[in-house]
């Protein structure tokens, strides 16, 4: 679900092949028919942005069946390795309790304090003193890990039938979800929502295992990890996490996202998802920060350690007990700083100057004209890329410029191109969906005046440290103390990026830098200074030899090949695969059990829990870190060990997935008319940005957008690419024979696609690939776009980005980009005028 494997990752897609070819079902969930569609045994039309109803259909199917109430494994699974049977707070409240709502809104934000296991409480550290989470309000700045959980242990009934026990609130809460009523929200057919049900139970047990997958079908929506949470719940209760073949796969749309969320280009995070410190009390110093982001238990516990060793990688020597490490230097934010609010403040005049790296956002972001205005109220931009890029030509080649709405010479923002070098051009290494780190080395050296992104990190670095080197202001302080030793190599003097990798990997620091010895584990930092490590979760990456670099196949996990973070390890939450006793579920899913004999576990992987731990060990949480934890509390990132079927804390908007509508919907939400979308939705009333309204007669369809085989993001790196060109020519979009023929659309000729936001000729591609859903009573027409097109390169065409509104995701504040609503018009002009807003 939310993805079309086969034609977005091909290559990874050769696997679900395989496995059909073994008598795999491959079942595909996605409002398209596509190529992956072609190859699934089950497939289900679904209307976009439904996937919470058709799941929690699911998982009500499941929760009530008698297969699942009565076989062994799936209790205990779920008995002992996540919360089910965890009592929560007696306050709290449903969303079907409050039209909507869960217990603890707040007029804008959700209190979580009525969200808490029974007994315990989500407080703050301020330093002076400690405050219940809800008296501040902040939406927006505290991160995921911000305060922690006092009171407790947290009190449980084993049997699981407690009415506030996490079970019973999930059987209560998915109850609504009947297939019938699923499929009236989401089209597909109650028959066909039971039978993918039965086929994932069947395929679930002692010796099957089922794996979901999904990309960012999933995540571009207002409720997008509320999907993929729901998904989780799903393979919790099914017993397929922590199992070899069951998981849940983000499928990611470059080849090293992971590693740009890893050691982060995200606004919010230090290096291994350390939260960035904020303005707040809650982080007024290192002691508060750790404080308030570690917690306890769990290997977030040791967030003192890994925190001291990447301030330590930072500042070197200049980085003492006495000056906390250079804490204080680290910069700080106040609120969202993430893509779409960066981009209002520009719109707004806010900004000066901006250095665009690997994006192209005149096209590729929601609302490109709106990105356009902002990009033009800039005094200056850097722009690195391989080519003339849409976001460097917006100022004389934009649709607003060539229509004559927008003169060249009224726009202010000086351009500079620095020609940036292909990943052929460069060492370094990538990081997958899997977390596999692998190393590639670089082919050619750049051509003329290119080079890698890391040349000119590294050289702007210098620079800056040469101009504050004579400052004496405390806010050059930081970047005076801050290590940039990277050696250079070649003619073009890029960086030496094995040496990267290796202040990545960390080191025991040394009184002579020529004498750094590498750390071989995660294990071994340390919370004093004597560790420094670039990013804790790939300590070991490098302990002396490149590991990333490695080749070792073999024919099943292979731990030779690359090296997978934190610690080698290839299968998060591994003890899972084990009994609570500690042996295999099954002899045909063994990969980590306990060794009585040896007194370790052992297996295939490294295990993801303490390698001496015996299976009965009672858990005392008072010990803190992993040494608090029982020996069947597999989860080590919680601080109960446990999944989490229900959210206490981390989660913004709701405790729990709730089927919310889209921002942009053509029906009401049945389950909750009063408060239909999701109450956190952030969006942005500024000019140049009208929204639909629920139901709006004047877009009566519903729009996704997706991406194509041979084209590449914003279509920066293919649209000059003249044999990706050849394939995928033109801009399209895909309607269904019956829509085609009520607007008298022929197929291959031109249709113009409108919004409040914009308007986007392109050729109409009528095909049964699209069909009218029944929804809630009524026939309800779904159309595709692809998102690759602008206008530079060598095919150009419509950019679908220019229909879609700034409107985010509460959570992480993603952009709803893959469903909206929209009319067509046939024709490439005339009637299809922009309109005004609602």
């Amino acid at each position: 679900m939310g993805s079309n494997f086969a034609e977005c990752h091909p290559v990874g897609f050769r696997f679900v092949m395989l496995a059909r070819e073994k008598g795999a079902e491959v079942i595909h969930v996605d409002p398209r028919f596509t190529r992956t569609s072609a190859c699934a045994t089950k497939y289900a039309q679904i209307r976009a942005g439904t996937d919470i109803a058709f799941l929690g259909a699911i998982i009500r199917h499941i929760l009530e069946s008698e297969q699942w109430r009565t076989d062994p494994f799936f209790q205990d699974y779920v008995r002992h390795y996540t919360n089910a049977a965890t009592l929560i707070e007696e306050d709290f409240r449903d969303v079907a309790d409050l039209g909507g709502l869960f217990s603890g809104w707040r007029q804008d934000y959700y209190c979580p304090d009525t969200w808490q296991y029974a007994g315990m409480q989500r407080v703050l550290n301020l330093a002076d003193r400690q405050e219940e989470i809800c008296r501040l309000k902040t939406t927006q700045s505290w991160g995921m890990h911000a305060g922690r959980t006092v009171g407790g242990p947290p009190r449980r009934d084993e049997s699981m039938q407690h009415p506030r026990c996490v079970l019973q609130i999930l059987r209560r809460h998915f109850a609504p979800y009947t297939a019938d009523e699923a499929a009236r929200i989401c089209g597909v057919p109650a028959e066909r929502i039971v039978d993918i049900a039965d086929t994932l139970l069947r395929n679930s047990g002692r010796d099957r295992t089922s794996s979901v997958a999904y990309a960012v079908g999933w995540t571009q929506h207002t409720t997008g990890p509320q999907m993929i949470a729901c998904s989780a719940i799903l393979q919790l209760l099914l017993g397929n996490i922590g199992r070899p073949g069951g998981g849940i796969q983000p499928l990611r749309g470059h080849a090293t996202i992971q590693g740009s969320t890893d050691i982060p280009t995200l606004y919010d995070l230090l290096p291994g998802y350390l939260h960035m410190p904020t303005h707040l009390p809650i982080d007024v110093g290192l002691d508060t920060y750790v404080w308030n982001e570690g917690g306890a238990t769990g290997v977030w516990a040791h967030t003192r350690s890994y925190m001291v060793s990447l301030l330590k990688s930072y500042y070197g020597e200049h980085a003492t007990a006495e000056n906390e490490f250079g804490y204080q230097w680290l910069p700080r934010i106040h609120r969202d700083f993430s893509h779409m609010p960066m981009f209002v403040d520009m719109h707004a005049g806010r900004m000066e100057g901006f250095i665009l790296m690997g994006q192209n956002p005149a096209v590729g972001g929601p609302n490109a004209r709106f990105h356009r205005e902002a990009l033009g109220r800039l005094k200056w931009l850097v722009v690195r890329d391989l080519f003339l890029t849409e976001s460097a030509t917006f100022w004389e080649r934009a649709p607003e410029v060539q229509a004559g709405e927008v003169r060249p010479e009224d726009i202010e923002t000086e351009v500079f191109v620095l020609p940036a070098a292909s990943v052929l051009e460069k060492d370094g290494s990538f990081t997958n969906t899997h977390r596999l780190i692998q190393w590639h080395h670089s082919a050619v050296e750049p051509p003329g005046e290119a080079r890698s992104d890391a040349w000119f990190v590294v050289h702007l670095g210098r620079r800056l440290k040469a101009r504050a080197a004579g400052s004496a202001a405390e806010r050059d302080a930081g970047l005076r103390a801050l290590t940039w030793d990277y050696p250079v190599h070649g003619p073009l003097e890029e960086p030496d990026m094995d040496y990267v990798l290796r202040e990545i990997n960390g080191y025991r620091w040394p009184d002579d830098p020529a004498r750094r010895e590498p750390l071989e584990t995660a294990l071994h930092l340390a919370d004093d200074g004597s560790t420094a490590c670039g990013c804790w979760i790939y300590c070991g990456v490098h302990p002396g030899t490149n590991r990333a670099a490695s080749r070792e196949p073999d024919d099943y996990v292979s731990p030779g090949w690359g090296f997978a973070w934190p610690n080698n390890i290839r299968l998060l939450y591994n003890r899972c695969s084990a009994d609570p006793s500690g042996q295999p579920w099954s002899p045909h899913k063994k990969y980590v059990w306990w060794d009585e004999r040896e007194r370790r576990w052992v297996g295939a992987d490294v295990p993801d829990f303490p390698p001496d731990k015996p299976p009965d060990a009672p858990g005392d949480p008072s010990l803190g870190g992993l040494e608090g934890f029982a020996g069947d509390w597999p989860f080590v990132m919680k601080p109960d060990g446990r999944a989490w079927l229900f959210f206490p804390n981390g989660m913004k908007d709701g405790p729990m997935p709730t089927h919310y509508e889209p921002w942009e919907t053509p029906v009401e939400n049945p389950l909750y008319a009063a408060h239909g979308r999701n109450p956190e939705t952030r969006i942005w009333e500024v000019a140049g940005n009208a929204y639909h309204g629920i139901g709006d007669p004047r877009f009566p369809f519903v729009l996704t957008t997706y991406r194509l085989t041979e084209h590449h993001t914003g279509g920066g790196m293919t649209r000059w690419n003249s044999w990706l060109a050849e394939l995928q020519p033109e801009a399209f979009v895909e309607l269904s024979p019956e829509l085609a023929g009520a607007l008298k659309i022929a197929n291959g000729g031109w249709v113009t696609v409108v919004t409040a936001r914009g308007r986007a000729p392109a050729r109409a591609l009528v095909t049964r690939r699209l069909r009218p859903l029944r929804v809630m009573g009524r026939e309800i027409h779904q159309v595709g776009m692809p998102w690759h097109f602008g206008y530079e390169g060598l095919v150009r065409g419509s950019a679908a980005n220019e229909l879609v509104a700034l409107v985010g995701e509460p959570n992480v504040t993603i952009h709803e980009g893959k469903v909206l609503t929209c009319n067509l018009v046939a024709g490439r002009d005339g009637a299809a005028e922009r309109p005004g807003a609602p």
